[in-house]
């Protein structure tokens, strides 16, 4: 957006203008909007001003600077390839509209309008009044997953070459979110699953994103059904990230860009995975299922004595053990490291205290029922394989039903030398499964903690958090999915913004810094005939908030920040500037 200022009338006012690709003509058109007077402001008696409201200024700016130096809009109408409306928002813009929206005001897209209505930075030189509810389904209904998966490998490109992440590491993983749409409305991506919030009676839909290791920036997703498995989602994901692997490459700023690892959970193991991520050019990290074979194998090993190693730096209060193996019936070659976290251990332990306390007024009420014959055999087994299936629980407490002449019993214990023994063993330990058999144990715990950054991802998508994906109030697969993205694209926004920044702050505490920057509308009240005038003062400013308007170039929009960075107000005889 470029702002500049023209004389109209014998006065002068400053006019946005702003460049819009066209995908039918393959070439770019313009938009102007006028932005408001930029003659100085009128001297008034402060008696006779009052203030009529505020506009947010430091929040909105500081995301449409990054989706500017991204240049967003370009890059995601070029990839939807949609004939742009001249009397109403592309998709592009539309996009990056509801994501601003997401990220510092969220609400339905109703709602939409009056936010924008709301700003002193535009998303757009339309007017407020065209980025309605109808306008963004219109859109959506015309956009298919083909082209937001392009938009989103050529964003990521340009996030690598602006900002120059490093995206040696990759984290993967997968959550939902809970709709309230209606059994009878039909759909492919909101579908009963395995909710995260546990909730049962509502759909959901999937979300599988890939985080950077370094400002947690989202570079691909994908939304999938809600009954979709991890597995399922990441083999679906592969052309994806080979695409994604290529453009990375090309937006890398080193003369020698590195080879990227790929961390995820256990959720994901799959042997044929493995291998179709080593052709799709990518190391894999994952953490192995303790039930699995090769894990059985790597605690064995590590509960020999003096196998435990503790690791140093940052990592001194975390032992690790080390084995390389071949791993599932294709003999895949890879190093297994056992990792001890003593914080791990005692977030498991005191689990295990909450579920065991549980079982045992369980088990009693059992015992009690199938002493009086109140219970068939077959229920009660299936109740105390239910009450012990957690935590744990059922490696060392020992539940025994019989039956004695047509009477059922239940006998039960605590067996605490199995516990002490899985407390030894199994607890606070996780194996790690690696196909990088030249990195230090350090570094291989280190870049699978990078999975941190995908859940504080999802926190901040969760309600309450950043740019939250609910409420949403959308019907259709395609508004679903554009919805979704629209969301991503606030999250990676806010990453941004904070890494800009350089804050040692949260991303929601860093964005809540930059709300605080709100123009304050003042009118003046006089006796004389037409409209009277109304102008914005500027904040009294921090030093974080200072060096966000240098950085974010807010001074474009709203001139008087600069004035506001003195922290001195010029005052007369009572009478004001503003």
């Amino acid at each position: 957006m470029n702002i500049f200022e023209r004389q109209v009338g014998g006065r002068r006012y400053r006019v946005a203008s702003q460049s819009v690709w066209d995908p039918a003509k393959q070439r770019p058109f313009a938009r102007q909007a006028v932005l408001g007077p930029a003659d100085p402001a009128p001297v008034a008696d402060l008696a006779a001003t009052h203030t009529v409201g505020t506009r947010l200024v430091g929040d909105v700016g500081a995301l449409i600077w990054v989706a500017e130096q991204l240049d967003l809009i370009k890059l995601i109408d070029q990839a939807c390839c949609l004939k742009a409306p001249r009397s109403g928002p592309s998709v592009g813009e539309m996009v990056l509209a509801v994501a601003v929206q997401r990220a510092c005001s969220p609400a339905a897209k109703c709602h939409l309008a009056a936010f924008l209505d709301s700003c002193v930075p535009r998303v757009s030189c339309l007017p407020a009044s065209t980025f309605t509810g109808q306008a963004f389904h219109r859109l959506a209904s015309q956009v298919t997953d083909e082209p937001l998966e392009r938009a989103q490998i050529e964003i990521a490109r340009s996030i690598i070459r602006r900002f120059e992440l490093s995206t040696d590491v990759l984290a993967f993983d997968t959550t939902n979110f809970d709709t309230h749409i209606a059994t009878t409305t039909s759909g492919e991506l909101a579908r009963r699953g395995h909710a995260k919030s546990k909730r049962s009676d509502l759909r959901v839909v999937g979300l599988a994103t890939l985080v950077s290791e370094t400002g947690h920036v989202p570079l691909l997703h994908r939304t999938y059904p809600g009954n979709g498995s991890d597995q399922t989602v990441l083999s679906e994901c592969l052309d994806a990230l080979g695409k994604l692997h290529d453009a990375l490459a090309d937006g890398d700023p080193r003369t020698r860009p590195g080879t990227r690892t790929l961390v995820r959970d256990g959720g994901s193991w799959s042997e044929q995975l493995e291998l179709d991520l080593d052709v799709a050019g990518y190391y894999t990290l994952i953490s192995l299922p303790l039930s699995h074979s090769a894990s059985q194998l790597a605690l064995e090993h590590a509960a020999r004595r003096g196998a435990m190693k503790t690791l140093g730096g940052k990592l001194a209060d975390v032992r690790a053990a080390r084995l390389r193996t071949r791993v599932g019936d294709a003999g895949l070659d890879r190093t297994l490291v056992v990792v001890e976290s003593q914080e791990l251990l005692r977030g498991q332990k005191r689990g295990i205290a909450v579920a065991l306390r549980k079982a045992k007024l369980e088990l009693g009420k059992l015992e009690r029922r199938a002493a009086s014959g109140r219970i068939p055999r077959e229920a009660l087994e299936a109740k105390v394989r239910k009450a012990l299936q957690r935590e744990h629980l059922s490696a060392f407490v020992i539940a025994t039903v019989q039956e004695t002449r047509g009477r059922v019993s239940l006998h039960w214990y605590v067996d605490e030398a199995q516990r002490r023994l899985l407390e030894r063993t199994r607890l606070g330990r996780r194996v790690l499964c690696t196909d990088h058999h030249l990195w230090s144990n350090g570094r291989i715990v280190h870049a699978f903690r990078g999975q941190w950054n995908v859940e504080e991802l999802f926190r901040r998508a969760k309600k309450g958090g950043i740019a939250p994906w609910g409420p949403s109030h959308q019907w259709a697969d395609n508004s679903l999915r554009l919805h979704t993205f629209a969301t991503v694209i606030g999250l990676t926004l806010a990453s941004l913004v904070r890494l800009t920044l350089g804050s040692r702050k949260s991303a929601q505490s860093t964005m809540k810094t930059l709300s605080e920057v709100q123009a304050t509308l003042v009118r003046v009240r006089t006796k004389n005939r037409g409209r009277r005038a109304t102008v914005m003062l500027g904040p009294d400013v921090t030093a974080e908030q200072r060096k966000a308007i240098k950085l974010f170039e807010l001074e474009r929009w709203m001139p008087t920040l600069l004035s506001s960075m003195d922290q001195l107000a010029s005052t007369t005889d009572g009478r004001s500037t503003a």
